[in-house]
């Protein structure tokens, strides 16, 4: 009986002293002597940690970074493939909207037949302005027939093969072109020069030349077709002591950047040149 007593006062003693560490425990007075205790071990186990991590990067690191430039440059080779469609993307995007204003044009122009062409060459000479398309008298392309774009006059095909046609611009020095103005409603000539100017001559001193004026083809002459848009007046020379005053136009076709143009297939000039007279014996 005695020995049980024992065990139980024992078992009281224990349950007692654990009761009091849970206390102390979860009061947290016990956290300054556990992390004291655990330090050492923190510790060792960082140590050991940062020496495993540093073994394993020296054994893989040289497969990562072969793996890395692996992939870097398949990263590079998509990147210039997609670069590269995108360019082809945008040179498609432009010439759907340069073939979609020429259709525009056309519809609203339901009296005329035309044939599209692209540029395909200019002519080198600084002292000639002509364009090469890729359309020629198997497409029913003749010489003189006038060549447009949804901007206004380009010129007229000045010589023709089977398959490619050349185009006389209206910049040419050669180039002349009977015009109106729209605003004053009179008649002039408009001339091409050496440098790709456009000038305005034969105006009438009486009429009020100004800045902006819309220059249209009149259809006199019947080398191209009227009412096309020709240019704009930038600049108006007028002198007292001469007969007629002229201008500068400013092109409503921007050469520079020409890529597609319609050829009027339905418009015949008339060759208008000197009758010679035939001798009769």
């Amino acid at each position: 009986m005695k020995n049980n007593f024992s065990l139980n006062w024992q078992t009281a003693v224990v349950l007692l002293i654990a009761g009091g560490l849970i206390f102390l425990a979860l009061s947290g007075f016990l956290s300054p002597l556990v992390n004291n205790a655990l330090s050492p071990v923190i510790s060792a186990q960082a140590w050991m940690a940062s020496r495993f991590n540093a073994l394993y990067e020296f054994l893989t690191v040289p497969r990562d970074v072969a793996t890395l430039r692996q992939r870097n440059a398949e990263l590079e080779n998509q990147v210039s493939n997609l670069q590269t469609q995108v360019i082809e993307l945008q040179q498609q995007l432009r010439e759907a909207q340069v073939l979609y204003a020429l259709l525009d044009f056309a519809r609203k122009r339901p009296e005329n037949e035309y044939v599209a062409s692209s540029v395909i060459g200019k002519d080198p000479s600084p002292f000639l302005h002509y364009i090469i398309i890729d359309h020629g008298s198997d497409d029913g392309i003749r010489h003189g027939m006038p060549v447009v774009t949804e901007q206004g006059l380009v010129g007229r095909v000045d010589a023709v093969t089977a398959s490619a046609s050349r185009v006389q611009l209206i910049t040419d020095p050669s180039s002349v072109i009977n015009i109106r103005l729209q605003k004053a409603q009179t008649e002039a000539l408009l001339t091409g020069s050496l440098t790709g100017d456009v000038n305005l001559s034969m105006v009438p001193q009486d009429i009020n030349l100004q800045t902006g004026d819309l220059v249209l083809s009149s259809g006199l002459g019947a080398n191209y077709p009227g009412d096309v848009v020709v240019g704009q007046v930038i600049t108006v020379r007028k002198q007292e002591t001469d007969l007629f005053q002229s201008a500068s136009v400013q092109p409503a076709v921007d050469f520079s950047n020409l890529r597609a143009v319609l050829v009027i297939t339905n418009f015949r000039p008339v060759n208008i040149e000197p009758l010679i007279p035939v001798e009769t014996p």
